[in-house]
C-alpha cells in the first residue's frame, strides 16, 4: 500500500491568546485524495463569559462541526484558522525543505495540509489561534535557546536564502533558517516575519529575481500615500541591504506585551469560495452584522475603493483584507495591508463593487453606490477629493528619502497614477 493512501487521522488542540486559553479540538482526516477536518468547541470556551465566535464559518455550539474545500482552491480547514496557513511563498520552502528531506530517507510520509499547517511558527502566527499537540507544546515552537522569528539585524541572512531558493540554488541550510518564518499574506513575493528594534514583530517583503520595477518601495509607497489619504494603513518603510531595498511593515495583529488579537479575512468574513465572485456591497453588509463601528467601517471601506481605483491597486482579493476582533463578537476593519500600484494591468478591481455593478472600473460607479456605504454626496465628495489630493502627490513622495524611489523610476510607475480615472475625478471636483 503506497503511503499517500494510508489512512491520516490526526487531532490537535485549537487555542486562543498569549495564556493559551483551550478553544477545542480540531481533527484532520485523509483517505487517498479525499481529506476533511473537524472542529469542537471546548465545553469550557462554551461558558466562558468572553466567548466568541473565532471564525464566520463555525457556529457556537457543542459538538463537532465537519469541514471539506469547496474547491481545490480553498482550504480543508474553517476560515480564521486556514487564515494562518503559510502562504504560497511559504509552502514553497516547505515542500523543497521536505523534498530535500525524503531524497535522504524515502520513507517519510507526503505533506499533509496538517503538516503546512503546523509549519507556521507560533510566535509569529497570523492574529490570536494557536495550535498545540498532545505533548502540550505549541506548534510550531523554536527549540530551548533558538530565535524562531529573526531580529531586524538578521535581515540580510533571510534575504540571502530566499533569493537562493528563488535562483533554485538554495542550501539545506537555507530552507533549515527559513522554516516557520514565513507568514499567511497570499503570494508567491518572497517575505519573512521579523522583529524590530523595539521588538515589534513586522513582515519584511523583498524584490523578487523577476521584479521590472520597485515592487517595494511601490508598496512602501502606496501605504504611505494611504495614510495621507485618510485610509488607516499598516506602517511601513524602506530598509536598505546594500543596495537592495526591503519594505519592511509593521504587523497590527498584536498589542502590549506580545498580546495577540483574533484576526480574519473578508473571506472568512463572507464564508466565500475562492472560486466565486464577491462583493464589496457583501462585504458593507457583513460589517454592518458583525461590526463594533460600522457607520465608520463601511465609510473607510468606500475610502479604500478610491483610493485602490486612483493608485491602480487591482490586487484587492478577500484574503487582502481583513477584520480585528474587539470583544464580544464584534470585529473592525483591519488597517489596510498589501498595497501595490500595478502600472501595467488593467483598472479593474477583483472584487466587485456589486453584483448589479461588477468590477470597479470608473469613479463615478463609486460614487453612484457611495450611499451604500453611508455617504451621501456631499461627504462622498469630500472623501473623493481626500483621497485625489493625497495621491495627485505621489511624484515627491516617492521621491522622499523615507521611500527612495529615483528620478528616472518615476516613469515605470506614472501609469498606476496619472491615467484617465485620475483625471475622471478632478474633474468631478472642479464641477
Amino acid at each position: 500500500m503506497k503511503a499517500e493512501s494510508v489512512p491520516v487521522r490526526r487531532q490537535v488542540e485549537l487555542c486562543i491568546g498569549q495564556a493559551g486559553l483551550p478553544l477545542g479540538a480540531l481533527v484532520y482526516v485523509r483517505q487517498g485524495q479525499r481529506e476533511h477536518s473537524a472542529f469542537a468547541y471546548d465545553a469550557a470556551w462554551l461558558a466562558h463569559p468572553e466567548r466568541f465566535n473565532v471564525s464566520a464559518d463555525l457556529q457556537l455550539v457543542p459538538g463537532y462541526q465537519s469541514r471539506k474545500a469547496a474547491s481545490a482552491h480553498d482550504s480543508v480547514f474553517y476560515g480564521a484558522l486556514a487564515d494562518t496557513s503559510p502562504d504560497a511563498w511559504g509552502r514553497r520552502v516547505i515542500a523543497r525543505d521536505h523534498a530535500r528531506r525524503r531524497k535522504n530517507d524515502p520513507s517519510l510520509p507526503a505533506l499533509t495540509e496538517l503538516d503546512y499547517l503546523l509549519a507556521v511558527d507560533d510566535f509569529s502566527r497570523v492574529g490570536a489561534l494557536r495550535l498545540r499537540d498532545a505533548g502540550g507544546h505549541f506548534q510550531q515552537t523554536a527549540a530551548a535557546g533558538r530565535r524562531s522569528t529573526p531580529p531586524l539585524i538578521e535581515l540580510e541572512r533571510v534575504f540571502r536564502a530566499s533569493r537562493a531558493i528563488e535562483r533554485g540554488h538554495e542550501t539545506t541550510e537555507d530552507l533549515r533558517y527559513l522554516q516557520g518564518k514565513g507568514t499567511s499574506l497570499g503570494g508567491m513575493r518572497p517575505k519573512c516575519t521579523i522583529l524590530e528594534e523595539d521588538g515589534w514583530l513586522a513582515i519584511g517583503k523583498f524584490p523578487s529575481v523577476g521584479d521590472a520595477r520597485s515592487v517595494t518601495r511601490g508598496e512602501v509607497l502606496a501605504l504611505k500615500l494611504a495614510a495621507k489619504a485618510g485610509l488607516e494603513a499598516a506602517s511601513a518603510r524602506i530598509v536598505q541591504i546594500d543596495e537592495v531595498p526591503v519594505a519592511v511593515i509593521r504587523r497590527f495583529d498584536r498589542h502590549g506585551a506580545d498580546g495577540r488579537i483574533p484576526y480574519q479575512s473578508a473571506a472568512t468574513l463572507l464564508q466565500a469560495s475562492r472560486q466565486e465572485e464577491r462583493s464589496y456591497t457583501e462585504i458593507a453588509d457583513a460589517i454592518r452584522a458583525h461590526g463594533h463601528a460600522p457607520t465608520q467601517d463601511v465609510q473607510q471601506l468606500w475610502r479604500r475603493l478610491v483610493f485602490n481605483l486612483l493608485i491602480s491597486n487591482v490586487d484587492d482579493h478577500l484574503q487582502n483584507l481583513g477584520f480585528l476582533h474587539v470583544g464580544q463578537g464584534l470585529w473592525r476593519l483591519a488597517p489596510a495591508f498589501d498595497l501595490n500600484p500595478f502600472p501595467d494591468k488593467e483598472r479593474e478591481s477583483k472584487t466587485w463593487l456589486s453584483e448589479q455593478d461588477g468590477p470597479i472600473t470608473d469613479v463615478r460607479m463609486l460614487l453612484a453606490r457611495a450611499a451604500y456605504f453611508a455617504l451621501d454626496t456631499e461627504q462622498a465628495l469630500t472623501v473623493l477629493a481626500q483621497v485625489q489630493a493625497a495621491v495627485s502627490h505621489w511624484r515627491p513622495l516617492a521621491l522622499d528619502p523615507t521611500v527612495g524611489l529615483r528620478a528616472q523610476e518615476l516613469d515605470d510607475f506614472a501609469p498606476a497614477f496619472e491615467h484617465a480615472q485620475s483625471d475622471e475625478a478632478a474633474a468631478l471636483l472642479r464641477r
